[in-house]
């Protein structure tokens, strides 16, 4: 009988310092950072020598530091932890194709061999072509075992912006490649243990792991999940995923005998101010963010993105909030009773929308349901705390929609969110519209979850029906690959908000004019739930329910 130890971390979204975890019952206490990672994971490797150390994604974007290096700053920290394997995940292709490569193809791997952290992904193919950027699996010797691994990356390009950041590469979306690597590592590789790592999210690589009975371990990421026990799926397979911005660290011990799994042990560890840092990889954040802090070492940078500047430190106090700002609660009441459903909206995305709403004044404010982001605590916001939140290089813009394409947005965000087949999602939850409210019933047939929408346009106080004929102006992101869009709505009449001189202008900077005004203050929230969303199908909170909305009427 042998040993080995799998140590997982996912969904880091470029955040290298700790913050506040202010999600219901967490005590607001300061959770990651990077050097307490570091800490933590060597205290698992001095404890459990025969492990590996697994990334499963969406690494290198989600701040100011990995905008503005695409990538890099990311990059060279998380270097230092020694990662064995890796799967990228749909944001780390933020920089486009040729970015990619540069950090994550053949020739980056330690002194110049393979690919940095052994990354892996069967379902990403050059554009027009049956060629993968990267090897769909690899095999392993790790404590006298011989371990199969199999890559699976985004299933998707990155919807939030469009299909124009990810470019030359093709993806697959329903796990085609995993029967004929699975077989390969059991009948022609000999493997002992066959382990998915996969940026597909919990619901869905729930579902691969059923489908392939020959999968002994998932390491998951994208959704944020925090499984502090592990899915054991139908077939014995045991599920990890391991929560975002690098608060948790999950470590799973297997004993391995025969070519199965024997016994094993799960932790989800939290990083938070029990864990020192590391000073090592203390030393190299303060070193990879010092030319963005205050400071003699701070300099301007362009957005690659966008072209716009960064004149000012990250770390400038730029507003202030009354409450905390954040998108992170569960789906079941039990846990959180009077909190903000994550799937359906939160404080920081309901703050964001109407930012850019009165920034642009327009009737209505739009602001994607992405996954990541950040935790802000009642007191001082800081720039970087806005990058955390818009980190994609975006400038506002106002145009003119219908109120049918607008109702078209609302209910295909809830059907891309609580569908009851995970493989439809379209990737992050909700959409957030400032100036909006309506009724949603999670578990309503597709094209009918929303109902009774009604609007308040810009100046105005009362709230009226939205009219599908009528006309209204939205804010939202913009950007000049897709000049033609306001927040993924093909508008007309539109106006780019930049400088008084005419140059891009990175949409936080539209934010900060709105908290110089006034702090951010509670407000009702936008959306009535007309049935409970489901319960929880296992012992973990859900933030998105595992099965959509299908069990929530």
């Amino acid at each position: 009988m042998s040993e080995i130890t799998l140590i997982h971390i996912g969904d880091l979204h470029g955040h290298l310092l700790p913050r506040p975890n202010l999600r219901s019952g967490a005590a607001a206490r300061s959770e990651g950072g990077l050097a307490r990672m570091a800490a933590l994971i060597d205290r698992i490797r001095a404890e459990r020598p025969d492990s590996l150390l697994v990334n499963t994604g969406d690494t290198i974007q989600g701040g100011a530091e990995a905008l503005f290096t695409r990538g890099r700053a990311l990059v060279d920290a998380v270097d230092r932890l020694g990662v064995d394997l890796y799967a990228p995940g749909n944001w780390d292709y933020l920089y486009g194709k040729e970015r990619f490569l540069e950090l994550f193809g053949e020739g980056t791997g330690p002194r110049g061999v393979g690919h940095r952290w052994g990354a892996l992904a069967a379902n990403a193919y050059h554009d027009g072509s049956d060629s993968l950027l990267l090897p769909p699996r690899r095999v392993l010797e790790v404590g006298g075992l011989r371990v199969g691994v199999v890559g699976l990356s985004s299933e998707r390009a990155i919807n939030a912006l469009g299909p124009w950041v990810t470019r030359g590469i093709r993806f697959t979306a329903d796990a085609a490649e995993i029967p004929a690597h699975v077989r390969a590592l059991r009948e022609q590789e000999r493997v002992d243990l066959v382990v998915l790592i996969s940026e597909f999210g919990l619901a869905k690589n729930i579902l691969i792991a059923e489908r392939n009975p020959g999968i002994d371990v998932v390491l998951s990421s994208d959704m944020h999940e925090e499984t502090h026990e592990p899915v054991v799926t139908s077939t014995g397979a045991l599920v990890s995923e391991a929560g975002q911005d690098g608060t948790r660290v999950a470590q799973l011990d297997l004993r391995v005998e025969a070519g199965r799994i024997a016994d094993w042990s799960y932790r989800l560890h939290a990083v938070d101010d029990s864990v020192p840092e590391d000073p090592a990889m203390a030393a190299a954040i303060r070193e990879v963010r010092e030319p963005f802090v205050a400071g003699p070492g701070f300099l301007p940078h362009t957005d690659p993105m966008s072209g716009a500047r960064l004149e000012r430190p990250i770390d400038q106090v730029v507003g202030r909030t009354t409450i905390a700002l954040h998108r992170s609660e569960p789906s079941h009441p039990e846990a959180a009773p009077d909190a903000r459903a994550a799937v359906v909206s939160g404080t920081s995305h309901d703050f964001l929308s109407a930012a850019l709403r009165h920034a642009a004044g327009a009737d209505i404010g739009h602001m994607r349901g992405f996954r990541y982001g950040t935790h802000i605590a009642p007191g001082d916001i800081r720039l970087e705390d806005l990058f955390h939140l818009m980190p994609v290089g975006a400038q506002l813009a106002r145009g003119l929609v219908t109120g049918a394409q607008v109702l078209q947005q609302l209910q295909a965000s809830a059907d891309g969110a609580l569908d009851p087949d995970p493989f439809r999602w379209t990737g992050g939850w909700l959409h957030a519209h400032a100036g909006l409210r309506y009724a949603l019933d999670p578990g309503a047939a597709a094209g009918s979850k929303v109902s009774h929408v009604e609007v308040r346009r810009a100046g105005g106080e009362e709230w009226t029906p939205l009219e599908p004929d009528a006309a209204y102006s939205v804010a939202g992101y913009w950007f000049a690959e897709a000049p033609q869009q306001v927040g993924g709505l093909a508008c007309t009449d539109i106006e780019v908000l930049r400088t008084a001189d005419g140059r891009p202008r990175d949409v936080t900077e539209h934010v900060v004019d709105v908290l110089r005004e006034h702090p951010v203050e509670p407000e009702p929230e936008r959306i009535a739930l007309r049935a409970p969303l489901p319960p929880r199908t296992g012992p973990n909170a859900e933030i998105q329910p595992l099965r959509g909305g299908a069990s929530a009427r």
